[in-house]
């Protein structure tokens, strides 16, 4: 029995579900699903070998997401006029969040950087 691009999409929606992420949509982004976990959210779109990103992960601000730039020298995330400094813990919980999503989405691609950086899933 071979999967459809939907069975992929379901299975990896409720894997991140069932590890507990947030799931949401946004009217602005027909098309899209937010997946979020604390502060951070990237959104993902479904395509025939099951979700991909859409754009990289950034922080939960507005009404939507603040995507990570430099301004005057320093990282701060970014929504239209709103900032917010990128501080070493919001990077660091970010860079969380997107292994762990990439792990999801890629499976064994990204499966074995995961578990040497993070020891292992965050749940079975």
């Amino acid at each position: 029995m071979t999967m459809t691009d939907n069975d992929i999409a379901a299975r990896q929606l409720a894997a991140l579900y069932a590890d507990g992420y947030s799931l949401e949509t946004f009217e602005r982004y027909p098309k899209a699903i937010g997946i979020s976990r604390g502060n951070c959210l990237v959104l993902v779109e479904n395509t025939e070998t099951g979700l991909r990103m859409i754009g990289r992960p950034g922080w939960k601000m507005g009404g939507l997401m603040g995507v990570l730039v430099e301004r005057d020298g320093r990282q701060v995330f970014q929504y239209k006029e709103e900032m917010i400094e990128a501080t070493d813990e919001r990077l660091d919980e970010l860079q969380k969040f997107t292994a762990y999503v990439e792990v999801i989405l890629h499976g064994g691609e990204h499966e074995q950087q995961y578990l040497n950086f993070f020891g292992k899933r965050t749940s079975n």
